[in-house]
Parts: C-alpha cells; sequence; structure tokens
C-alpha cells in the first residue's frame, strides 16, 4: 500500500494552519517522507492500523504536534515513552530540531525501523533506547534525567505515571496524550500523583480538525524527587496500579 501524498500534505497544512501553527508547513515534506516509511513498512510490522492518508495526516501527526500548542522553552531534553511507530516523537523531533529526543520502547523491530527513518530524514536530534520503561525508570542515566516526557496510547493513567515520572527532572513535566477517558483517569489518579510526587499542571482540550475526535493533553510536574521504590519491577505497575 502507499500513501497518497497530496492528501496527506493538504490536509496536514490545513490542519496546522487551522490550530496556528503555521510555521510548521516549511516541515510538511519531511512529515509526508516519515509517513511514507510507516506506511511502506506497515505491511510487515504492522506499525499502525491508521493507513488513510487523511487520519494519517490528523490523528497521527497533527495530533502529535498539539504539543507544541503549548509553550516550551527553547532547548528541552524529551522522551517518548513507549513509542510504537514513533508517535509522537518523530513528527516533535522533525518540527523541534533544537530539542533532543529519545524514544523508548521495549520491541527492537520497531526501534531499528524508526533509526533506519531518522536516518533517512536526516534527524540527528533523535536517539532510541530499547527497555522496559520500569528499568529505564531506575538506571542512573535516564532516572530524572528529562525536562519532558510525553506518551501516547501506552497505559491506564496511574500505571503510566509510575513508567513515566522517575523519568522526569524535578520541576520537569510529564504529558499524558489521552481521549475521552481522560477526565475518570484523573480522578483515578490522585494516589499515584501524591506518592510520585506530581501534580496536575493544566488540563489542555482538543478537538481534532475534520470532525476526526477530541483529545486531552493532561500535563503534570514532578514537585520533588520520585522515592526510591518507584517505578516497581516489571510487570507490578500493570497488575496493581498506585
Amino acid at each position: 500500500m502507499s500513501l497518497d501524498s497530496k492528501v496527506f500534505q493538504s490536509t496536514l497544512e490545513l490542519g496546522l494552519q487551522e490550530w496556528e501553527l503555521g510555521e510548521l508547513v516549511d516541515h510538511v515534506p519531511a512529515f509526508t517522507n516519515f509517513a511514507e516509511c510507516v506506511i511502506r513498512t506497515n505491511e510487515s510490522l504492522n506499525l499502525t492500523r491508521i493507513v488513510e492518508p487523511e487520519e494519517m495526516a490528523i490523528k497521527n501527526f497533527l495530533d502529535s504536534l498539539a504539543l507544541l500548542r503549548l509553550p516550551w522553552q527553547n532547548q528541552v531534553r524529551c522522551l517518548d515513552l513507549g513509542t510504537g511507530a514513533g508517535f509522537p516523537g518523530v513528527p516533535l523531533a522533525i518540527a523541534r530540531p533544537e530539542w533532543s529526543f529519545t524514544l523508548l520502547d521495549s520491541l527492537r523491530k520497531r526501534l531499528r525501523f524508526l533509526e533506519s527513518a531518522a536516518q533517512e530524514q536526516g534527524l540527528t536530534n533523535l536517539r532510541t533506547l530499547h527497555a522496559r520503561a520500569e528499568d529505564a525508570g531506575r538506571a542512573k542515566d535516564q532516572r530524572e534525567a528529562y525536562d519532558l516526557v510525553v506518551s501516547r496510547a501506552v497505559a491506564h493513567l496511574p500505571v503510566l505515571l509510575e513508567l513515566s515520572i522517575p523519568l522526569v527532572k524535578v520541576g520537569g513535566h510529564f504529558v499524558a496524550y489521552k481521549g475521552s477517558e481522560a477526565a475518570t483517569e484523573l480522578q483515578e489518579s490522585s494516589m499515584a500523583l501524591e506518592k510520585l510526587k506530581a501534580t496536575v499542571e493544566q488540563v489542555f482540550e482538543i478537538s481534532l480538525p475534520m470532525s476526526m475526535g477530541s483529545r486531552s493533553l493532561l500535563v503534570f510536574r514532578k514537585l520533588a524527587s520520585t522515592p526510591s521504590t518507584f517505578p516497581r519491577r516489571a510487570g507490578i505497575p500493570n497488575k496493581a496500579p498506585l
């Protein structure tokens, strides 16, 4: 299957203009190249169920770039937790060449694809990390190492907080991309936030163009160092959420 690049580009450009992200239109050729890589590889690696050009443009790319509607400092060290097919990490790396990105995933095959795609794009601000999030959160070179951690459609929020917050610097942020379940999951996360020394800073609600649904960016700020007991061993956060 191939991507209808013209439809993808025109849809993405309109979405960027609608969201007042018109300065990113210059990156549309690079976004398109990565979309073509995803579609081409999807036949053998099953990266995404979203393959139609309009949906790909809105639900994968524009959705990933929603983070840039919020104010951030000029230079950010960012980790994409459970990156999968590279969303939101790769579109963000294309859009913000001055930031540095680490794409974390537990499946080596996906990371090899992303390494190849990044090389093809000439992205020098991106690297991959093959690890379980629980293990990364305990590694000396990863724990509390990032200004910003992002994650999209990975796990239930109380679980996701335990996996992500240990990786964030004190004073840094974690942003969870969530759909219609955001409010309910937030209510279920008060204990996790207390134990992990973090707080909700903002809930940024978004309507995707072309009536393709809604999204909430849940922005958390880390208040103090993560207690040494977190994250717990691999598998435990899912079995017994905070």
